[in-house]
């Protein structure tokens, strides 16, 4: 088995520490564990010792001790690009190899927020109003006059809130400001309104052909003066933040979250492990979904190795489930 991690991204810092905890919770006596890291030097498997060779590209094959290794399945653990954008799995369904994670065009697809919020919409979730600025075709920042503040400004491509800002008033000067910083890293740009609520995000995944919801983990930041505090890159890995799991929510609150996550599961067609991001409304008694992780984190602290603690199931247990739904699914696919 390859446990993949790294990537060409700023994300590549939390895969590190994510295919970390994964190799420390596998089960040895089912998996043999290769390390493989995707990153600018290359592909490249990784000894135990920290040894590093090159893989050929061709099959994703290495020659160790004098012996071809073949991979029998990916277990994905690359946030961002190439891996969570859909790259890698088409590159894993051209030669044949199962991984764990959603396939290409429903990873393209979610790692697009433009497409994710009109996909979810259309299944009939609900999504905050937003605006889409392309850096290639020019824009017009008094567009976003009509807009109800706050709004977040954030890359359209991408996830771990990178390069995420909150505006609190129509400031052409700092929404400049903030798309630059934004354009950096992507050449679309999402300009969302805020919606005041309840932070809540909840997993799910297919085993033996079943879909779980895991239970909702909630969010709580620390108060403010004046309101700009929210679940950025800083505060998702300092240990700034109150994560609750399970979230002290109604059967009613969990029902929308748990219905919308569904939904939005089926209707996009993903596979492996997700972790779906909402805002709940109590007011209007409204879920808005954020955005869909299909490689969400897997360190120790993350959200999903809370959240199968918090159902009984062992951890090592989930990643078994995981590889071997992959496998099963390969398997089912290359029958027909």
């Amino acid at each position: 088995m390859a446990l993949i991690t790294g990537g060409l991204s700023g994300e590549a810092e939390i895969s590190y520490k994510s295919a970390a905890n994964v190799a420390a919770q596998l089960d040895r006596e089912k998996f043999d564990c290769y390390l493989v890291d995707i990153c600018k030097e290359g592909w490249l498997y990784v000894s135990e010792d920290g040894h590093r060779q090159q893989l050929d590209r061709s099959d994703f094959s290495m020659v160790l001790h004098d012996k071809k290794i073949k991979f029998d399945v990916a277990l994905m653990c690359l946030h961002g690009t190439p891996g969570e954008d859909g790259k890698l799995p088409g590159y894993f369904d051209m030669i044949g190899l199962p991984y764990t994670c959603c396939d290409a065009a429903t990873s393209a697809i979610t790692f697009n927020k433009k497409f994710t919020v009109a996909l979810a919409a259309y299944y009939g979730v609900h999504v905050a109003q937003s605006r889409m600025f392309s850096r290639k075709k020019g824009f017009d920042i008094t567009e976003l006059k009509a807009l109800q503040y706050p709004v977040f400004i954030k890359p359209n491509n991408g996830g771990s809130s990178l390069a995420t800002f909150k505006v609190l008033a129509y400031d052409e000067s700092l929404i400049h400001t903030h798309l630059e910083k934004a354009f950096a890293v992507d050449d679309e740009v999402m300009i969302e309104e805020f919606i005041r609520g309840r932070e809540l995000t909840v997993g799910v995944y297919m085993s033996q052909g079943e879909i779980i919801v895991l239970p909702i983990s909630e969010v709580v930041m620390p108060a403010t003066v004046d309101g700009t505090q929210y679940f950025d890159f800083e505060a998702k890995y300092s240990g700034k933040t109150t994560e609750i799991t399970p979230a002290d929510v109604t059967e009613d609150i969990k029902q929308k979250i748990n219905d919308a996550a569904l939904r939005l599961y089926k209707g996009l067609n993903c596979s492996g492990v997700v972790r779906i991001d909402f805002i709940y409304q109590e007011e209007e008694g409204k879920a808005y979904m954020l955005e869909i992780n299909t490689v969400p984190g897997q360190t120790d602290t993350s959200f999903i190795p809370q959240q199968v603690r918090a159902s009984g199931r062992s951890v090592t247990g989930f990643y078994t489930a995981l590889i071997e739904e992959a496998l099963r699914l390969h398997s089912a696919n290359t029958k027909n």
